[in-house]
């Protein structure tokens, strides 16, 4: 590492000002930054000095995303060959699905680094780390048979249009893994939706329906178990399938403080309050179905986990944060019952509550602020 080290630093002033290659300064940074801990340290003055800078917080991601990755992958050899009615060993299932599942991931990260590295060199600023988590989230949240060219569409319109025209990192509005899915969901719904597209290479025979395309449909003799619900035995999106998974991610971003915890626990009540009203409606099979069995079906915790949480499209206050979750509950189950063309609704309603977020903060401060201003007002009577 130090003979790197030194080759960086030997070539380090042609990528600087006046060099040969300055107009390649963010990228070149990018690369040093990712390789080495930044040197750069404050002189002087009061400041709040945090090891956790943004490259840890999107490692730290990552590695909580990694168990729904490992399990997905292992998934869509299983689905693979539980249609074909072929027995299958572990290595043969996760072998098969590393073959379906890599390109995605590569395609997404290629894509969506490209478009990041263009708009940092035009801009002339550093190439920020957000990328590190979206790109492994876009393939989570997709099909394992999506042709490869519509992940490169997609991704390349969720950094443009969800993330860059908003000003980069940290400026958008929109969670861009969603943002991607959408709108694969909105260009081409044939290949994100129906019974075809969540187990690859299935046989014809097969159905290869989810538990929600089941419910939607009211074939109700044809849902998984609970206990294939909760392991991820069922068919569906990359990484959203595995309970165990997600909740072993969750306790990572919880541990480390990354992820809301009140979003989380906030989106599960809202979700809980509004199958429970179904409930005691009971009006179809599908509001029939148990409030608290929504929560393993589809991605319900897989937004819940690493979408709501996302710090920068998320509510900032503590009051809006168990707002904005609950909303997502409320919301997701809601469409989940009554949009029969897109049984999934998680994806739409954090998406609508990504919008309303600054509106729940806007208005959390300003009620605050009404409450600090009577107070005061209270004990200037008070001393006069």
């Amino acid at each position: 590492m130090k003979g790197l080290r030194r080759y960086i630093d030997k070539i380090k002033p042609q990528f600087e000002k006046g060099g040969r290659f300055e107009k390649l300064q963010s990228t070149f940074e990018a690369f040093e930054t990712f390789l080495f801990v930044p040197d750069n340290v404050t002189t002087r003055g009061s400041h709040i000095r945090d090891a956790m800078d943004m490259k840890r917080t999107m490692i730290l991601v990552v590695i909580a995303l990694l168990p729904a990755l490992l399990f997905g992958i292992w998934n869509v050899g299983y689905q693979h060959y539980q249609s074909l009615e072929m027995a299958s060993t572990l290595w043969e299932n996760f072998w098969y699905g590393f073959l379906k599942v890599f390109p995605i991931i590569v395609v997404s990260y290629v894509t969506g680094l490209a478009i990041e590295f263009i708009f940092a060199q035009v801009r002339g600023h550093e190439v920020n780390e957000g990328f590190l988590v979206s790109g492994m989230l876009i393939p989570l949240v997709m099909p394992p048979d999506v042709p490869l060219w519509m992940v490169a569409v997609s991704t390349a319109f969720a950094v443009v249009f969800g993330k860059e025209v908003f000003g980069g990192t940290g400026m958008n509005i929109l969670n861009p893994a969603l943002t991607a899915r959408a709108f694969l969901f909105f260009a081409y719904p044939r290949e994100i939706s129906g019974d075809l597209v969540w187990i690859a290479e299935k046989a014809d025979a097969y159905t290869g329906a989810t538990p929600l395309g089941s419910a939607m449909t009211g074939n109700m003799g044809d849902m998984p178990s609970v206990s294939d619900m909760f392991f991820g035995f069922v068919p569906g999106s990359i990484g959203e399938t595995s309970v165990p998974a997600i909740l072993i991610g969750a306790l990572v971003l919880l541990v480390t403080g990354i992820g809301s915890w009140r979003i989380m626990l906030s989106m599960v009540v809202g979700g809980l309050f509004m199958g429970g009203i179904f409930n005691l409606l009971a009006l179809n099979e599908y509001m029939q179905i148990p409030a608290w069995q929504h929560l393993i079906m589809g991605s319900f915790l897989f937004g819940a986990v690493f979408m709501a949480t996302d710090p920068v499209s998320a509510t900032q206050t503590i009051k809006g944060q168990w707002i904005y979750g609950f909303l997502i509950g409320f919301f997701a189950i809601i469409i989940r019952v009554f949009n029969p063309a897109y049984p999934e609704g998680v994806m739409l309603a954090i998406l609508f509550m990504n919008v309303f977020a600054p509106l729940i903060d806007y208005y959390v401060l300003q009620a605050n602020i009404r409450k600090r201003r009577k107070r005061w007002k209270n004990v200037s009577v008070k001393t006069t």
